[in-house]
């Protein structure tokens, strides 16, 4: 009789819908699931900030110097994103060789005016706001790697699970 009442609890269980985690797309930092469940996230890892706006959620990491954001869109983190205090030229070329070496030449998809020809100039009109510096790595695994370099949000390294982000900026276009 003892198995007939653990079968039938298994069987209310698995009928009130409990959440299954969620897969793991990528482990980023060693630390964040892209993919995963923010709240469990969160429980694990106490965030230095939490910010909840509607389905959105925003996981805020001090990082040494840098700062780590984990964005989540209806309880799955779509988007890790690694600020680095600290922007230079050559902090970008040695993310970018790193990044280049791993997952091979990926898109450049920068922008910089006319007269930003060398590294110097370019330094100069990122500063300026003239000029950005992307460089993206497109994987066949559901997700993707952004290096950018932007008067906005500096040096970035970010890593984005293509179908929950096009999912929540789908929502987000959409007013609703």
């Amino acid at each position: 009789m003892p198995s007939v009442a653990v079968l039938l609890l298994t069987l209310c269980w698995a009928g009130l819908g409990v959440a299954q985690p969620q897969p793991c797309l990528k482990l980023v930092f060693n630390k964040y699931c892209l993919g995963g469940d923010v709240n469990a996230l969160a429980q694990q890892q106490p965030p230095a900030l939490r910010q909840d706006q509607g389905e959105r959620v925003a996981l805020i990491y001090y990082e040494s110097r840098d700062r780590d954001y984990v964005l989540a869109w209806r309880g799955s983190v779509y988007k890790v994103l690694r600020e680095h205090r600290i922007a230079s030229q050559l902090q970008y070329e040695d993310l970018y060789r790193l990044l280049r070496e791993k997952y091979g030449e990926g898109q450049d998809q920068s922008s910089f005016p006319a007269y930003a020809r060398t590294p110097g100039r370019k330094q100069i009109s990122i500063r300026r706001g003239e000029g950005r510096a992307v460089h993206v790595w497109a994987t066949s695994l559901g997700w993707r790697i952004e290096l950018s370099w932007t008067r906005e949000t500096g040096l970035a390294l970010a890593y984005i699970a293509d179908e929950l982000d096009n999912q929540q900026s789908a929502t987000q276009r959409g007013g609703y």
